[in-house]
């Protein structure tokens, strides 16, 4: 079930009219309607893998209860579930990759192999509420948080079906808290969510769609286009992924507040970055920081000798690259942004920029403006990995970009999507302070002139519709 479909404009409302006012102040019973539309939701995709779903959340859930009441086998129940978990993500996600990749190996030096390579489906949403249930073994092993002794509650927590298909990855921390509590109707707080979901939507359907029309003719047939195409289409696909990704994480935040849960906060306008540090610190942030708190830290973080600081950077960046995909190209993007952060880190500049940008004025000033156009390049770069099938196309694709027909005239007319980005981008920078773009815009405005401007976004939604087109994350 997509977000961007009459599907789920039919389920959400259904659900949150059972909610509060069938279920009103009745907690458990709210609950147990979350439990049973997530999973409905999620067998929408295919019902099989519900039984993977549901066995995953069976073992982090006992495994966790071991880890509370157990004396001397603490570190054995933790094992236990993270292996279970990464095993059946490696065997789902990485199987074949891992079997074509050592055929490849031995076909260079001469040895013919039977390979054996198995028609895996990659289940859905199996990268998220795998790390959902893994940060949770964790934090119940280290202390942080209390084993859940009731198992709706906790399967709630990996299952919630905002969250459950693409993030963002949530901790047991802040979400089981929650849950667990008595929720009361927010007005506010709902409309806050539809005006998130409206947003998400804007990002999606007339962003993220529009755009991804022009990469895929752009990318599909990069050989025969000039360089000055090719760069076009790289930064409307660093368009694309973001309105893409980002609008999903508005649609899912948004509709969690519609049942008064506060999700995570998972982009913080990237794109308005003047480093690589800052960047990472506001794009796919749960992710981000999932890394940061049970990898990169207790690897030592930072604050080791310069050798291992670098050590630690690659093993981060590298990991993050091959968990969006069984693919060379992830691990050559993961390995292309360590060698941008790098430089950062040896000279203790990557906790420079902390604050909005251009924080107390309309405009950034002129090194400001250098700073975000020259990072925002750099992860354009990068983009093109990301999206190229293979590491040849990648380096083909960056070859034609800088060749002299970079100086060219595009062989593609873009002025329509462009017109677009830039109204985009122009109420992106307004709302910059705010958790989205239109979270504060229009507040101060007649009533009259606010509704206005929500029922124009919707229009635009039916006019500039494109080929609806499934979210980018989903493959991950």
């Amino acid at each position: 079930m997509l977000f961007n479909t009459l599907d789920y404009a039919l389920f959400l409302p259904l659900i949150f009219l059972l909610y509060w006012k069938v279920f009103k102040g009745k907690q458990k019973a709210q609950n147990g309607l979350l439990l049973l539309g997530s999973y409905f939701f999620y067998a929408c995709w295919d019902w099989r893998f519900m039984f993977l779903l549901l066995f995953s959340t069976l073992i982090d859930y006992f495994s966790a209860q071991k880890i509370q009441k157990s004396q001397n086998h603490k570190k054995l129940w933790m094992w236990i579930s993270i292996t279970l978990n990464i095993g059946f993500l490696v065997f789902f996600k990485y199987y074949n990759f891992f079997a074509d990749s050592f055929l490849e190996l031995f076909l260079k030096m001469g040895v013919q192999l039977n390979p054996t390579s198995l028609n895996i489906i990659l289940p859905v949403g199996i990268s998220f509420y795998t790390f959902h249930g893994v940060s949770y073994v964790l934090d119940v092993y280290h202390g942080k948080i209390k084993a859940e002794n009731n198992i709706f509650q906790y399967a709630l927590f990996v299952s919630f079906f905002p969250l459950l298909v693409a993030g963002p990855i949530e901790r047991a921390t802040h979400l089981l808290p929650q849950i667990k509590e008595v929720r009361n109707f927010n007005y506010l707080q709902a409309v806050d969510g539809l005006k998130q979901i409206l947003w998400g939507l804007v990002k999606k359907v007339i962003i993220a769609d529009n755009c991804a029309m022009y990469v895929n003719e752009i990318f599909e047939n990069y050989t025969s286009l000039s360089g000055s195409t090719l760069l076009i289409g790289a930064v409307l696909f660093a368009f694309q992924i973001y309105g893409d990704f980002s609008g999903y994480s508005d649609i899912a935040i948004g509709s969690a507040k519609l049942f008064g849960i506060k999700l995570l906060k998972n982009f913080n306008y990237p794109y308005f970055s003047r480093d690589i540090a800052e960047f990472w610190r506001r794009w796919h942030i749960s992710l981000s920081t999932w890394f940061r708190d049970y990898l990169y830290i207790p690897l030592g973080g930072s604050r080791v000798a310069p050798r291992k600081a670098i050590r630690n950077t690659f093993i981060i960046f590298l990991i993050s690259g091959f968990w969006h995909g069984a693919n060379w190209t992830f691990i050559a993007w993961g390995a292309l942004n360590a060698l941008y952060f790098l430089p950062i880190l040896l000279t203790k500049n990557n906790r420079n920029h902390l604050d909005v940008v251009a924080s107390n004025q309309f405009l950034p000033s002129f090194k400001e403006s250098l700073q975000m156009l020259s990072t925002f390049l750099l992860v354009t770069l990068g983009w093109v990995f990301f999206r190229s099938d293979s590491i040849f196309d990648s380096f083909l694709y960056l070859k034609k970009i800088f060749s002299p027909s970079l100086f060219s005239l595009p062989s593609v007319d873009f002025g329509i999507i462009f017109i677009l980005i830039t109204l985009f981008m122009l109420v992106e920078w307004v709302g910059r302070k705010g958790n989205y773009a239109i979270e504060n815009l229009g507040q101060a405005w007649h009533k009259v002139f606010r509704y206005s401007l929500y029922y124009s976004l919707i229009l635009s939604l039916f006019y500039f519709a494109g080929k609806e087109e499934q979210f980018i994350y989903f493959q991950f």
